[in-house]
């Protein structure tokens, strides 16, 4: 076969679907093989970072590897974003880019970068190669690399004469697997043993758990909730994990971190035992890290040995498989000889509920103006009992997604965690609509936030997706104002935006269609209407302007010194001034 045609039956044999890609002069072999088979399709985006989000979002919808296919030189640097957005997320994703002939490597030649260098620090492994008969091999292991472990993206960088060179196609079943890299699956029994007599000893416990429990796949979801049942342990949850245990369940305490409630930071202050379930210690979560969680015993299950007390030190680790080391703590719960009685924990569960009916997400309603919380609410029981997906884009929207939408399914929330990037939520939605397409999927997005990869708009109409952009518009880039305004003396610089588009007009000279909503009585209509329509919709929801997300943790401050939207005084409301000295209301 040609190295092209290689390409193609590899991707193939690694029940591969759909890519998402971009063409150019470095590709074009390969675009040649896509021409000529059915079995793969490609969606034409509009910029490779687009690609990028939306094979993401395919990815974590799915539990499936999401592939890019991107030319050489700016091809490849347009990717890095999304690759590095993988990184950070642990989203399986195979970016296969062009290059440059093998004799002109090193010459600057045209559209030649050192794609293996520039994305070596974004990508969990990454390959240039060199002989075409080593294509296939590399191809297979990329996948198993992605995909296995704490997964993650990874680049496969094909020289242009490769992909016209014949060689010899090895089959996956055939594959010499690489002995370097053999993740850890099973966790060590005796520290699971151990972790489970510490639970059983605690009086004030707390799972926090993390997008490991998603990744590990569907019966890892299943034993998490088991073992809520078993322990009556409250839970909370990163970003990244909403909807491995229902919004809906009695044990559930919200979100934690920066933007989190006060009952679930509350417990992370004053547990006396953690147990961290396939989540990192970020500093979103954390706060001051010497702060944190100041008198608890904590155990740590993560398939990345190297997370294992990387930011927090912990008394129990367990590397290994989330999924499989929850097997056997459920195993290893059921046989304790005394379990835990009811009064153990009792004064613990009195805290929560104390802390719990503090109503930390609570806002004030408006008859004239819509709230951005409330526009989640109502989007959030309009679009109950469907089958629905939700992407957002970063800032204070993707907070109030997570606050107030409430998931009770693994791998129907799709966001940019780690690196918080804006312009991730509308490409990362035609993913998930490609891959379930007679869903519904919604981009909950920001006015500033989705001008960053709207011309993906023009793919959505292409292929015929159905995906809903639901605007949060408050004409500012929300969470830098906020923070503008709470931490640099209310100077709003450059976060007003002066020369807003019209959406409405937006949509339609795309081929879509727009609606927009102003007042809170129109609201409920206006979203059915969206729901209804089978076109890509840009829907421009104008909500309050200065409307701020809290609860927030200060930068440098504990859990235990959350500000509270009751609690903010009115030099911290103060009115904004823009940089023309204008009143904005």
């Amino acid at each position: 076969m040609t190295g092209a045609e290689i390409v193609l039956r590899a991707l193939k044999d690694n029940g591969v679907e759909h890519i998402f890609g971009y063409p150019g002069g470095a590709v074009l072999p390969i675009y040649d093989e896509i021409f000529q088979q059915d079995d793969i399709q490609h969606i034409l985006v509009r910029h490779e970072q687009g690609a990028g989000h939306a094979a993401e979002g395919y990815a974590r919808s799915t539990g499936k590897v999401g592939v890019m296919l991107v030319t050489s030189g700016p091809g490849a640097t347009n990717a890095v974003t999304p690759l590095q957005d993988a990184l950070m997320d642990s989203v399986p994703l195979v970016c296969l880019t062009g290059q440059v002939p093998t004799s002109l490597i090193g010459s600057d030649a045209f559209q030649e970068c050192d794609t293996v260098g520039i994305t070596r620090p974004c990508t969990k492994h990454n390959w240039l190669v060199k002989d075409v008969n080593d294509l296939a091999r590399i191809i297979h292991e990329a996948f198993r690399i992605a995909k296995s472990g704490r997964p993650g993206p990874v680049v496969v960088d094909i020289p242009k004469d490769i992909q016209f060179a014949t060689g010899t196609y090895t089959p996956p079943s055939a594959d010499i697997i690489e002995k370097s890299y053999q993740p850890r699956m099973d966790g060590d029994r005796h520290a699971i043993k151990a972790a489970v007599e510490l639970m059983a000893s605690a009086r004030r416990p707390i799972l926090y758990t993390g997008g490991g429990v998603i990744n590990s796949g569907p019966e890892a979801t299943r034993l998490l909730r088991e073992l809520v049942e078993l322990t009556d342990f409250p839970i909370t949850s990163t970003l990244m994990g909403l909807g491995a245990y229902p919004a809906s369940g009695k044990n559930w305490l919200g979100m934690l971190g920066m933007h989190g409630s006060y009952e679930a930071n509350m417990a992370m202050h004053d547990c006396d035992v953690m147990v961290c379930i396939g989540a990192r210690f970020d500093d979103r979560i954390t706060g001051r890290l010497n702060a944190f969680s100041p008198g608890s015993k904590k155990i740590h299950i993560d398939i990345d040995t190297s997370s294992i007390n990387k930011n927090v030190r912990v008394d129990i680790g367990i590397p290994g498989d989330v999924g499989r080391v929850l097997d056997v703590m459920v195993a290893e719960w059921k046989a304790l000889t005394r379990r835990p009685e009811t009064q153990q924990t009792a004064e613990w569960k009195a805290s929560i509920e104390r802390w719990r009916a503090r109503k930390s997400f609570a806002y004030t309603p408006s008859k004239d103006v819509i709230m951005p919380q409330y526009a989640i609410e109502r989007l959030a029981a309009l679009t109950q009992g469907r089958d629905t997906y939700i992407t957002t884009e970063v800032g204070q929207h993707q907070m109030w997604a997570a606050q107030f939408f409430g998931f009770e399914e693994p791998n129907h929330w799709m966001t940019s965690g780690g690196l918080g990037t804006m312009g991730y939520g509308f490409p990362a939605a035609i993913g998930v609509q490609v891959a379930h397409p007679e869903s519904l999927v919604i981009d909950i997005a920001g006015d500033a936030s989705i001008q960053m990869c709207i011309q993906e708009m023009s793919c959505a109409v292409q292929y015929e997706l159905p995906v809903k952009i639901f605007i949060l518009n408050n004409q500012y880039m929300g969470m830098v104002r906020q923070w503008q305004q709470l931490l640099h003396g209310n100077r709003l610089s450059h976060s007003y935006t002066d020369a807003m588009p019209d959406f409405v007009k937006l949509a339609e000279a795309y081929g879509a269609v727009g609606l927009r909503c102003e007042h809170p009585a129109d609201l409920d209509a206006a979203i059915e209407e969206m729901i209804n329509v089978k076109k890509p919709v840009i829907f421009d929801c104008r909500v309050a302007n200065l409307a701020n997300c809290f609860p927030m943790i200060p930068s440098g401050k504990a859990h235990n010194e959350m500000l509270l939207p009751d609690e903010a005084t009115d030099e911290v409301v103060a009115t904004a001034i823009d940089a023309k000295g204008r009143q904005l209301v």
